[in-house]
């Protein structure tokens, strides 16, 4: 383990592995708050890097009976334009892998609206952020990270005090989508997503990223300057962040 910055950086063997020590951290805070009453605030993230995660949370809800009865979660984004019950959405994302698998209250679950009418946004959005501070704020957030280095998707040159908004994807981030949406045509130009301002009041971070392919980006994110042009780096300012990689994303 080291520290860059006020950032702690751990790295395992495999994503497995990582992926099982964050869902134990969640659960741990889960349970800590269940015992004393409290609810628990998890920001939550969709995209390749939180599967596994989400996959030890469903077994200890299972197995052990972890209850997410006393959990309230928020997304980070939702592609614009996008209908809920489309599979390629986020909303259809969460409830396959974690949702439709745990005693959660969905009336709990918020995940940013992709079928907005662009009137419809500003107020949209500014009601979703009311909502975090409502809940009191998150206990955690979990985070990727794109190549372009957006958390979320704020995307380069996305400012320090961003709150939730909608966004013009970055053409990277689009490339890089195209296999899901057979062909870059089809992606989503636009998206809602949480501001960087929003991700760095939660009281906790855990960044994932695995395999060589995000290996440049993590090292510029921990080590280079903060800057908007990597929104990533703007993690170095913030408290209490863990970035959890594997070999292959830490090999840089």
């Amino acid at each position: 383990m080291n520290t860059t910055s006020s950032v702690v950086t751990k790295v395992y063997d495999n994503k497995t592995t990582a992926s099982n020590y964050v869902a134990h951290q969640v659960a741990e805070k889960i349970k800590e708050n269940n015992t004393a009453g409290k609810p628990t605030i998890l920001g939550l993230a969709t995209g390749s890097s939180p599967i596994e995660m989400y996959k030890e949370l469903i077994r200890l809800h299972k197995e052990e009976g972890l209850s997410f009865k006393n959990v309230m979660t928020f997304n980070l984004d939702e592609y614009m334009p996008m209908d809920h019950s489309s599979e390629k959405s986020y909303h259809y994302f969460m409830d396959v892998n974690l949702f439709n698998h745990i005693d959660i209250n969905k009336d709990n679950v918020h995940v940013p609206a992709g079928n907005l009418t662009e009137e419809e946004v500003g107020a949209y959005c500014a009601d979703y952020e009311a909502k975090i501070e409502k809940a009191g704020g998150l206990d955690i957030q979990i985070l990727g990270i794109g190549r372009t280095g957006h958390v979320g998707f704020n995307e380069p040159g996305s400012p320090e005090d961003s709150i939730t908004r909608m966004v013009t994807l970055n053409k990277v981030t689009i490339a890089d989508a195209a296999p899901d949406f057979d062909g870059a045509d089809n992606v989503p130009k636009k998206a809602i997503t949480m501001g960087v301002s929003t991700i760095m009041k939660a009281k906790k971070v855990y960044l994932m990223a695995w395999g060589e392919k995000k290996a440049e980006i993590v090292k510029e994110s921990l080590n280079n300057a903060i800057t908007d042009q990597v929104p990533a780096t703007y993690l170095q300012k913030h408290s209490n962040v863990e970035y959890v990689l594997d070999k292959g994303a830490a090999g840089e």
